[in-house]
């Protein structure tokens, strides 16, 4: 037969909560490492104490896993992410978030007590007023569900895009297949086929051309919209020094630091005339492509295609200084196997193309 025991408090120790004597230094410093405003959120209703640092919180990061339609329909009805995107999706994607970050602000209750939700003001606000409650906000990551630009299976697309006001530059990398082998390269660098670097006939006659033009304009379509919607929030926090728009899948990310924010409050936003979106500049291109590339970890890439852009006028020469501010440009754009597939992209022949404001 088992004995039992039990353990009871020395009456002689004191009552006294540890966790108070940790300065709110410390505090705050574990807040921003835990950077999720879900997370946050539940936070705000441990104690008074949590509820009065939260909001003195430096970094944040918002995920959204759905989006709720509220267009004569059910609020509570979530869009399908498998399902293919409405058209709409992404200007509806900033103003309705809120529902997504709200859910565990509503169950919130006061920490002074009473039945009263926490953040009862919240309730039909929009994404840049959630942000309202956090005072000195300077780092700030979004993740959206998916990529905006819609892709068959199997192709490959991604892109980076810094702004301030408008457009300062943007790296897409895309290719018309990846395979994935069952085997490993021994390689280190990735192994291109032989040529002298041209791109061969086909590529201007089979659409293969208008294929990455396509690519482009959507990428850079999805990036100033992205940049659009973020407006109020970028005008209600001076405090912000990066800001980071990306999605689930990787395809796309939209960068502002320190200066492109400066940029961004002093400058006025020109607006897309037919959309809810910032207006791209005219711009110039840097081509690249490779019919294959075999890369480390045992990916390959059919027509692989790098493009550089920037807005006319700025690192349009040839020269030696413009060609270094390219390579940084691409060089950290993407990380693990993809790098290594700019770098390789990198030495092969640059075709120039001019491309219109739009």
């Amino acid at each position: 037969m088992q004995s039992k025991s039990r353990i009871y408090a020395d009456p002689f120790l004191s009552h006294e909560d540890h966790f108070d004597r940790i300065p709110d230094s410390l505090v705050l410093l574990i807040f921003n490492k835990l950077a999720d405003v879900r997370s946050l959120g539940r936070c705000l209703s441990v104690s008074k104490r949590f509820n009065s640092l939260v909001p003195l919180v430096h970094d944040i990061y918002v995920k959204i896993d759905r989006v709720i339609t509220t267009d004569g329909g059910d609020p509570d009805e979530t869009f399908n992410l498998s399902s293919p995107k409405p058209r709409n999706l992404i200007s509806h994607l900033l103003k309705l978030m809120l529902f997504t970050i709200l859910k565990p602000f509503n169950n919130l209750q006061n920490p002074n007590g009473g039945s009263k939700p926490l953040l009862p003001q919240l309730s039909h606000h929009s994404p840049a007023q959630v942000l309202k409650n956090f005072a000195d906000v300077q780092n700030l990551k979004i993740e959206l569900p998916g990529g905006d630009v819609g892709v068959e299976d199997g192709v490959l697309l991604k892109w980076k895009a810094e702004f301030g006001s408008t457009l300062q530059s943007c790296v897409i990398l895309g290719g018309t297949r990846v395979d994935r082998k069952s085997f490993c390269s021994d390689q280190d660098s990735p192994v291109e086929d032989n040529n002298n670097g041209s791109m061969p006939e086909s590529f201007y006659t089979n659409g293969g051309l208008k294929l990455r033009v396509v690519w482009t304009i959507s990428s850079l379509i999805a990036a100033s919209t992205r940049h659009y919607l973020l407006r109020q929030i970028i005008k209600e926090h001076p405090t912000l020094k990066t800001l980071v728009l990306t999605d689930a899948d990787g395809q796309g990310t939209l960068c502002m630091g320190e200066e492109q924010l400066k940029d961004f409050r002093e400058k006025p936003l020109a607006a897309s005339a037919s959309s809810n979106r910032t207006q791209v500049p005219a711009s110039n291109m840097k081509l690249r492509y490779a019919p294959h590339l075999e890369l480390p970890g045992g990916i390959g890439i059919q027509g692989a295609t790098l493009v550089a852009i920037k807005p006319a006028g700025e690192g349009s020469s040839g020269s030696s200084s413009s060609r270094r501010e390219l390579e940084a440009l691409v060089g950290g754009a993407f990380d693990g196997p993809f790098r290594a597939a700019v770098k390789a992209l990198l030495k092969r022949r640059t075709y120039l193309l001019e491309m219109n404001g739009f």
